[in-house]
C-alpha cells in the first residue's frame, strides 16, 4: 500500500507486533526513507510564548496573534502558514476565555482537521486516524481517570457550532495522542518543545537496535525553491544498509539502559513486551553493568553498595540542578566518582551518567579542563555501548569536542568534532541546523590545528588574544531533562 510520496515503504502485518512498515527498495546509511509533515501539532503549555507555533523554532522576539493573544509566530510567513489550523482554535480560545492544555489543544486540532477533510485517508498518509492504535483498553485506573478529565475539558472547549463527535471517538483520539504523540524539538534538537501526530511514523515498530532514526526538521520558510524545504516535518532516516523487504524499525526509548529496564519502560508507556534480539539475548547488558577487572576485583556486595550510592547521588543531583546549585552538583559528582572508579568498569551506565552530568555542568561553569577529561571518558564508554550511528552518541561526541576546544585541547577537540560530524551527517543530514553548526566548527578547528602544528607557541598567543577580545562562548545552561525521547508520553 503506497500513497503520495510514500512509494518506498509499505504497511504490512508484522508477526506478533500488528502493523509495521517495510522497505520497498534498498537504502544506505543516511538516506531519507520518507519525510512526513505533522497531521496536527501543538507547542507545550510551558513554552507557548517562546516557541513559534508553526515551525517550533525558539526565537527571541515572536509576533503574537492579535485575536486570541495566545499563539506566537516567527513572522508573517509563519503566521499565514498557521491560519488554516489556527482559525478555529483562535475563535474557540476567545469564546472559552483561555487556552486549554496541550492535550486538549492537540485533540481539537485533530478534530477540526477531520471536520474539514473527513477521517478517511489524508493525503500522503498510509493509514487513517481511525485506524491508529489507542490502547484505551490497556489503561490503568489512573490513566482512565486522566482520560475522563481530558474528555470533560475537551467538551467544555469544543464550540457548539463545530461538528459534534461521540464520546467513544473523542476517547479514541486521546488514546492515540497518549501512545502515538511524537516529541517535537527546537531547531538545536536539545529541548522538547511540543507534541505532534504523524500517522505514517506511528506504523514503524520498535527495536532497541533499530535500522532507522527519526529526526524532527523545523523546515526553512526562507527557502523558495520547493514547498518541501520549507515545511516542518519528521524524516525517517536509514542508520544501516536496508534491503527491499526488510522491516523498518525505530527505537522508542534510549538504549542506555539494561534490557530489563528498557522492557519495563516499553511495557509501561507503550503496552507491549519487547522481543527484540538485544532484549532476548540481553546483548550489551554485561558492558552496561561492567565492574573493574584485575587482581582486586570488587565483591558483589561492594558493587551493590556502589550502585545504590550512585542511584541516591543521582536523586540528590536532580534536586540540586532543579534549584540551580551547580557547584553542589559538581561536589556530588566528584564524591560519587571517587567511590565508583575503583569498583565500576569504564562502560558501566551508573559511572557514565555521573561523567555526563559532571562534564556538562563543569563546562557551564567554564571549568573546561576537568570537564574535557570527564567528557572523553564518557564518550569512550558510549562508543562501546551505542550503535555507531546513534543520534544521542553523535550529540554527546559533539559536546565533548566543543568542551575540548574550550579547554585549548585542539587536537582532541578537532578529532571529536570530526567524529560527531560523521555521525550527524547520517542521523540528521547535511542541511540540519546542528550539522551546519558542526561543519563551521570542523572548518574552524581544522584551521586552528594547522596553526598549532606549525607553531604551538604562536597558536596559544593568538588564541589568548582572540579570547580576550571576544567573549568566550558560554555553554548553554544544563537542562534538567535528558535529550528528548522519541514519543511524548504525558507524565
Amino acid at each position: 500500500m503506497t500513497k503520495g510520496g510514500m512509494e518506498s515503504v509499505e504497511v504490512f502485518t508484522s508477526e506478533g507486533k500488528g502493523r509495521g512498515l517495510k522497505a520497498q527498495k534498498e537504502f544506505l546509511p543516511g538516506d531519507v526513507i520518507f519525510a512526513e509533515p505533522a497531521y496536527a501539532a501543538v507547542v507545550f503549555d510551558s513554552l507557548t510564548h517562546v516557541i513559534c507555533h508553526t515551525c517550533f523554532k525558539r526565537q527571541d522576539r515572536l509576533h503574537r496573534c492579535g485575536q486570541c493573544k495566545f499563539a506566537y509566530y516567527c513572522d508573517r510567513t509563519c503566521q499565514r502558514a498557521a491560519w488554516l489550523n489556527h482559525k478555529n482554535e483562535c475563535s474557540a480560545i476567545k469564546r472559552h476565555g483561555k487556552a486549554p492544555t496541550e492535550n486538549i489543544r492537540l485533540a481539537a486540532r485533530i478534530m477540526w482537521k477531520i471536520e474539514r477533510e473527513g477521517s478517511g485517508l489524508a493525503e500522503g498518509c498510509l493509514v487513517s486516524i481511525d485506524e491508529l492504535q489507542n490502547h484505551v483498553d490497556s489503561f490503568g485506573e489512573e490513566e482512565k481517570k486522566e482520560l475522563r478529565t481530558d474528555v470533560e475539558s475537551f467538551l467544555e472547549f469544543w464550540p457548539p457550532q463545530s461538528q459534534q463527535f461521540g464520546m467513544q471517538f473523542i476517547s479514541h483520539i486521546f488514546g492515540v495522542i497518549s501512545c502515538n504523540g511524537f516529541t517535537l524539538s527546537d531547531q538545536r534538537g536539545l529541548q522538547a518543545v511540543g507534541v505532534g501526530i504523524f500517522p505514517n511514523l506511528c506504523q514503524a515498530n520498535h527495536d532497541c537496535w533499530p535500522n532507522c532514526t527519526v529526526i524532527f526538521n523545523n523546515g526553512n520558510h526562507e527557502a523558495v525553491r520547493s514547498m518541501f524545504h520549507t515545511q516542518m516535518r519528521i524524516e525517517l532516516r536509514a542508520l544501516s544498509k536496508i534491503s527491499p523487504g526488510d522491516e523498518l524499525t525505530v527505537s522508542y526509548v534510549d538504549f542506555l539502559n539494561v534490557s530489563e529496564e528498557r522492557r519495563k519502560q516499553l511495557k509501561k508507556q507503550y503496552y507491549f513486551d519487547c522481543a527484540c534480539e538485544h532484549c532476548k539475548k540481553q546483548i550489551k547488558d554485561d558492558l552496561m553493568l561492567a565492574v573493574k577487572e584485575g587482581e582486586s576485583k570488587p565483591s558483589a556486595e561492594t558493587v551493590k553498595e556502589v550502585i545504590q550510592l550512585s542511584k541516591d547521588t543521582l536523586e540528590k543531583i536532580n534536586k540540586a540542578r532543579m534549584e540551580g546549585l551547580y557547584h553542589e552538583v559538581v561536589k556530588l559528582c566528584r564524591e560519587c566518582l571517587k567511590k565508583q572508579e575503583p569498583v565500576l568498569g569504564d562502560s558501566n551506565i551508573y559511572l557514565l551518567r555521573i561523567l555526563s552530568i559532571a562534564s556538562e555542568v563543569l563546562s557551564y561553569l567554564q571549568m573546561f579542563e576537568e570537564a574535557a577529561d570527564y567528557a572523553k571518558r564518557m564518550v569512550d564508554g558510549y562508543m562501546k555501548i551505542y550503535h555507531p550511528n546513534n543520534a544521542q552518541l553523535g550529540m554527546a561526541v559533539m559536546r565533548a569536542g566543543v568542551t575540548h576546544w574550550h579547554a585549548g585541547l585542539i587536537e582532541a577537540g578537532h578529532g571529536l568534532i570530526c567524529k560527531a560530524y560523521a555521525i550527524l551527517l547520517i542521523t540528521h543530514g547535511p542541511s540540519h541546523p546542528i550539522t551546519k553548526d558542526l561543519e563551521v566548527m570542523r572548518v574552524q578547528t581544522e584551521m586552528e590545528l594547522r596553526m598549532f602544528q606549525q607553531n604551538e607557541f604562536m597558536y596559544y598567543k593568538m588564541r589568548e588574544a582572540a579570547l580576550k577580545n571576544q567573549k568566550i562562548q558560554v555553554m548553554p545552561e544544563p537542562s534538567n531533562e535528558t535529550s528528548p525521547s522519541l514519543f511524548h508520553k504525558k507524565e
